[in-house]
């Protein structure tokens, strides 16, 4: 099968499409517009606003772009050198943790599977 090729114009009022049509689905508008999903979700990455337009009308953030807001306490402006020290040894205290957390579950797993792959022999 060939690859398409679209215009710069006709991905961008694909993705328009998508954001100002209420209630819109990617997969509806991939169908209407005769195009395969991941196209557009590629499109909606590289051309959208992060906006969309609810169902009810009102425009509210996309779905599909994902906020840029990190999980991690975010860093003051006027951080002393002491104070980003102690931050980021709090921080990697916290990471030992989980790391030792997720292997001991890990050995978990593995002697589980260990365990019943030796009762299913028949």
């Amino acid at each position: 099968m060939a690859r398409k090729n679209y215009s710069e114009e006709f991905r961008r009022q694909a993705v328009d499409l998508y954001e100002s049509t209420p209630g819109a689905t990617v997969r509806g508008i991939a169908e209407d517009l005769g195009i395969v999903r991941g196209t557009l979700r590629g499109w909606i990455d590289a051309y959208g606003t992060g906006r969309k337009t609810a169902p009810d009308g009102t425009r509210t953030s996309s779905p599909l772009r994902p906020t840029t807001a990190t999980p991690h306490a975010t860093v003051p402006a006027d951080e002393t050198p002491q104070q980003k020290i102690a931050r980021l040894e709090a921080e990697n205290a916290a990471l030992r943790v989980e790391t030792t957390k997720l292997a001991t579950e890990r050995e978990i797993l593995q002697k589980a599977a260990k365990y019943f792959a030796g009762e299913t022999r028949w």
